[in-house]
């Protein structure tokens, strides 16, 4: 990134403006890859209960940079020690930067401040960019990597967090 540029991490709610460009992007992905309706997925990823995704359990952080939302991901209570991490998405202007890279350690310095030790998530089997992000930032496949991505479904994930000792 150039000295000019500033990216800064804001925690906003779902029906932040700041989200929406991101979750339409992100709705348009799923359509396409998945094959389904563009409205029936961002209907899905706009109507999802927000309050999964706000605190004390949860939250949803985006990357801003120069004003613009550029890359954004939320978690949400999966037990009482687990986060599940969702919406994971990068801006299709913004690839390449390692950006997505910095939306899961910011998920999950948030997500170990709040207490939980374990990120759960799991992706689709037609995203191979994001199963290698994730086996890439330390994450534990829970599935035979060895089988077609068809054969397995959805891909599931996970990651222990570690405590960083208090200072004295």
């Amino acid at each position: 990134m150039s000295g000019t540029r500033r990216l800064e991490v804001r925690a906003v709610r779902q029906d932040d403006p700041l989200a929406a460009p991101l979750l339409e992007e992100l709705a348009v992905e799923y359509s396409t890859r998945y094959e389904r309706p563009f409205e029936e997925q961002y209907e899905s990823l706009t109507t999802y209960p927000e309050d999964r995704f706000a605190p004390p359990d949860g939250a949803l952080l985006v990357l801003v940079e120069d004003g613009t939302p550029v890359a954004g991901g939320a978690f949400q209570r999966y037990d009482a020690d687990t986060a599940e991490l969702k919406r994971i998405w990068t801006s299709r202007h913004h690839r390449r930067r390692g950006l997505g890279r910095i939306v899961l350690e910011e998920l999950e310095a948030e997500a170990a401040q709040r207490g939980y030790t374990r990120i759960y998530l799991t992706t689709g089997w037609r995203q191979p960019e994001a199963v290698a992000l994730y086996l890439a930032a330390g994450y534990t496949a829970l599935f035979d990597p060895r089988k077609p991505a068809e054969e397995i479904g959805p891909h599931p994930f996970e990651k222990h967090l570690v405590r960083k000792a208090a200072s004295a």
